[in-house]
Parts: C-alpha cells; structure tokens; sequence
C-alpha cells in the first residue's frame, strides 16, 4: 500500500497560512475607517473657524460659530462647551481642545453641535459634574498670567449666568450687596467657592444654619450681616 504524501499539491492552498478575518475583526476595520472620517470632518469643521496665523479659533471664530448655530455668544452653553473642551484659555479654542469636546459630543457638523447642547446642559447640572463647571468657569476667566482674582464686575455678570438659574434668590442678593459694598475690589476662587458652598449649605433667607465661627470667608460672614440688617 503506498504511503500518501505528506506534501500538498502544487497550488493547494495552506490553511495555515490563510488569512481568515472574523466578523469582529471587519467590525473593528469598519469602526476605525468611520472615526478616522468622523476625525476628517472634525477637524475640517475646525479650521473653517480658525484664525490660520494663529492655528486656533479665536474670538472672532468662535462668534461666527454662535451664529451659525443660532446661539448668543454671551450663552451659558457656550461656557458649558468650553468646560467640554477643558479650553485653558478665554475666547480660544485649540484644535486638541476641539477635538476632545467635538468627539465627546459626537458632533461632526454645526447642525449636529447645535443639537447636543440640550444634552451637554444636562450633563454639566448633574451635581457630580456642576461643581466643577463652576470651578472651571472662574478659571476659564482668569485671561492674565499668575491672575488670582477677579473684579467685582465681572465676577457680578459670572455669578449671574452660571448660578443664577440654581439659585436666584442668592445670587441676586449677594450681587446687589458686592455692587454697594467698598471692602472688597476683586473675589478670589476661595471666595468664589466659599459662596456655591454658601447656596448648597445655608438656609436663605434666615440663615438659620448659618455659624459665623465656622470657615467661612470673611465676605460671606459680611454678606449675611448686611442680610440680616435688612431684615430688622
């Protein structure tokens, strides 16, 4: 009886060495080809906003896309997309920053970026996310190098279009007490903190939980006399 060859015949193919793609695999390729195109568009949107000296969008850039997108530049979502870009500096976005935020919110388009910003103001009230935001909106107006604090005014228009809608009462009040008041010029980020700890933990307007002898800054120990001088 002969023994069958071991070898194949010439031009049988080799198991072996075939290349088999599993239907992950061509999921995982396809994947891969949408975001690279989902990149593409990304950064194409990118540069149709941005100052081309600068290699960012800048001011000017970033009121173009608030028209487009049919939303006042002066908007608090448009503060909202900065924090979801963590943009470091005011009134510019870089395209790293770009792509983190457009990525995040999976918008590739003006039209589809108009639309998600219902959902990014969902995200950022969450009480796990909306501390932070308020952090960041202070630093994020910070424009100075080795700036620590920020004027009366502003911090006036800040309160208002980042807290105002959380608590109204509160804000109203402590800006109509910084407007009148002569001790304090500029409002640091403990002071800026001081007071969102401030609405979260005191009962307004009868400060009832209120304790003086605790670590509260000294402006929110005047806020609540000033209060308190009213209500008599």
């Amino acid at each position: 009886m002969m023994r069958r060859s071991a070898s194949k015949k010439a031009g049988q193919p080799n198991s072996t060495n075939s290349i088999n793609f599993s239907p992950s695999d061509l999921f995982r390729t396809a994947s891969s080809r949408a975001s690279s195109k989902e990149m593409e568009r990304i950064d194409n949107l990118f540069h149709s906003y941005a100052n081309r000296s600068l290699g960012m969008i800048d001011p000017e850039g970033i009121e173009t896309l608030c028209s487009d997108m049919e939303v006042d530049h002066t908007d608090v979502r448009i503060l909202m997309l900065a924090w979801k870009m963590k943009a470091e500096k005011q009134g510019y976005f870089t395209l790293e920053e770009w792509r983190r935020g457009m990525k995040a919110l999976r918008a590739d388009t003006v039209s589809k970026l108009r639309k998600a910003l219902p959902e990014l103001e969902k995200e950022v009230k969450r009480p796990s996310n909306f501390e932070d935001f308020y952090s960041y909106s202070f630093c994020y107006c910070l424009t100075e190098e080795k700036q620590k604090s920020i004027d009366i005014e502003s911090i006036c228009q800040l309160l208002d279009l980042v807290l105002g809608s959380h608590f109204r009462a509160q804000v109203d009040y402590f800006i109509e007490y910084l407007k009148i008041q002569s001790d304090y010029k500029v409002i640091n980020m403990d002071q800026w903190m001081g007071f969102f700890r401030f609405c979260n933990e005191i009962s307004f307007p009868d400060f009832s939980s209120y304790n003086p002898d605790l670590a509260w800054p000294l402006i929110l120990d005047n806020f609540v006399e000033w209060m308190q001088s009213k209500q008599t």
